[in-house]
């Protein structure tokens, strides 16, 4: 078995001060032709990772005008559909209970949770860049991060969370209708459930912002860094 030395473990770790590992150590660990064993990993100096990178600058220049219309637009019908969700649950509110309320809220932060870290990994792991539809849209920001990790600080709020309020869209309307179409009795009886989807797409829509700011690793308000 070979064993690295501290030198090559270093040049090959993201560490948290310097995750786009370009600073703290400029050298990398790559195989040298013709050699085996202990020798056969010779150190060179090169971006592995962040904005230089020519891979992420591929993947950054891959962010079309026409992606960008389609992330305002989904923002845009979201909010609406977010608007319209709260007003009419709200009219509802009095004849529910709080406690069906938070634990909706709390199972909402749960599922959200764990479909962000599944999506995540089926990004990381399955399809290309290349993939008509769901490549350039979905996992192209996920191949993106891992090699520019503070890629994400620097995209704004649109960027970061277009595709996430473009997913939370069918459910939105889902809910609108029906809290516009059915009795006020089935509402009532419903009410946890449909209190549980408001909340999920609401988390869901953010999961991408929280993950920018765990990126983010200086300046951010007080309370941000509390959550």
């Amino acid at each position: 078995m070979t064993h690295l030395t501290d030198k090559e473990i270093l040049a090959n770790s993201m560490v948290e001060d310097d995750c786009n590992g370009n600073t703290l150590s400029s050298e990398a660990v790559v195989p040298v032709a013709g050699s085996s064993g202990s020798n056969a990993a010779g150190l060179v100096s090169g971006n592995r990772w962040g904005p230089n990178h020519s891979g992420a600058k591929i993947l950054a220049s891959q962010y079309t005008r026409g992606k960008r219309i389609q992330e305002v637009i989904c923002l845009a019908v979201a909010l609406v559909l977010m608007l319209s969700n709260l007003l009419l649950l709200l009219s509802y509110l009095p004849q529910a209970t709080w406690l069906s309320v938070g634990v909706a809220a709390f199972f909402g932060i749960l599922t959200a949770d764990f479909f962000s870290g599944l999506v995540h990994w089926a990004c990381d792991t399955w399809g290309s860049v290349e993939m008509k539809g769901l490549g350039p849209t979905i996992i192209r920001p996920f191949r993106e991060h891992h090699i520019d990790p503070t890629s994400i600080t620097r995209h704004d709020f649109v960027e970061t969370n277009g595709d996430n309020f473009a997913v939370i869209i069918p459910p939105k309307f889902y809910l609108t209708w029906k809290l516009l179409t059915q009795e006020e009795g089935d509402i009532i009886a419903n009410f946890a459930f449909y209190s549980y989807v408001y909340w999920l797409a609401i988390f869901v829509s953010l999961t991408n912002q929280f993950h920018k700011w765990s990126h983010t690793y200086f300046g951010l308000p007080r309370y941000i860094t509390i959550l």
